[in-house]
C-alpha cells in the first residue's frame, strides 16, 4: 500500500463525523430559519404598527386644527356677545345725552325767548 491512502475505519469514523456534523448544521439553520422566519413576523408587526401610528397622528393633527378653529369660532361669538350686551349701554347713553341736550335746548330757548320778549 502506498501512503496516500486511508484505511477503512478511519473513512467510516470520518463519514460518521461528517453525518454527525451535517445533522447539527442542518438542525442550526432550521433554529435559524425559524427564527428568521419570527423576526419577519415581528417587522410586519412593527410596520403595521408604524402606519398605524401615522394615521393616528394625522388623525390627531387634523382634530387639534378642528379644535383651534372651533377656538377661533368660540372666542369670536364671545366678542360678538359682549358688544351686543354693551349695545343697551352705548344706546342709554346717547339716550341720556339727547334728553339733556334736548333740556338744555329748551332752557337757553326759553332764556332767550324771555329776553326777546322782555326787549
Amino acid at each position: 500500500m502506498d501512503g496516500n491512502y486511508i484505511t477503512k475505519e478511519v473513512h467510516d469514523e470520518f463519514a460518521r463525523r461528517m453525518d454527525t456534523e451535517n445533522r447539527r448544521l442542518s438542525e442550526e439553520d432550521k433554529r435559524q430559519n425559524a427564527r428568521i422566519e419570527e423576526l419577519e413576523e415581528n417587522v410586519k408587526e412593527i410596520h403595521k404598527l408604524t402606519a398605524s401610528m401615522e394615521r393616528m397622528s394625522a388623525n390627531m393633527q387634523n382634530m387639534l386644527e378642528a379644535i383651534e378653529r372651533q377656538g377661533n369660532l368660540l372666542e369670536k361669538q364671545i366678542n360678538r356677545i359682549d358688544e351686543m350686551e354693551k349695545e343697551p349701554v352705548k344706546d342709554s347713553k346717547q339716550i341720556k345725552m339727547s334728553v339733556i341736550t334736548t333740556i338744555i335746548s329748551s332752557l337757553i330757548a326759553a332764556v332767550v325767548s324771555a329776553m326777546i320778549t322782555l326787549l
